[in-house]
């Protein structure tokens, strides 16, 4: 058997977006992830995944035939230019501007940008400004 290894952060194990088009959201989301140095883990003809995120089509054995509806995600940036990175990679992919990027008023140094993916999603990407990280993940080895 294949040794797996998975990154995890504190509270989320992980999130299924089940969605319309598969192929609008593999060409969106890897655009992004692509920008925020994360790389698709897996894929199939119905779903694929990056780390704590799994992308799936309504026909996948997961799905259950139901869409998921609207979720807001918000994914973690190394510095600002990685969020404005993320902005430009989504629109190019077909995403939505739900916000350009820029500081917010959630607390001091909190740079964030905002897109909406094929299906409707608010995904974020953030930036808290600087700061020291006791680890960069959990990681989980089997």
């Amino acid at each position: 058997m294949e040794t797996q290894e998975l990154h995890r952060g504190r509270l989320i194990d992980h999130v299924q977006l089940v969605v319309a088009d598969l192929a609008a959201s593999r060409r969106f989301y890897g655009a992004v992830f692509g920008a925020l140095g994360i790389p698709i883990g897996g894929e199939d003809k119905s779903y694929f995944w990056a780390d704590e995120l799994f992308i799936s089509s309504r026909d996948s054995e997961a799905a259950l035939g139901e869409l998921t509806g609207r979720h807001h995600l918000a994914f973690q940036a190394k510095d600002r230019a990685m969020v404005d990175a993320f902005h430009q990679a989504g629109l190019a992919a077909g995403g939505r501007d739900n916000g350009a990027p820029g500081l917010r008023k959630y607390h001091p140094g909190y740079y964030a940008a905002f897109l909406i993916d094929p299906d409707g999603n608010n995904i974020e990407a953030v930036y808290h400004g600087e700061h020291v990280r006791s680890a960069p993940s959990v990681e989980i080895r089997f």
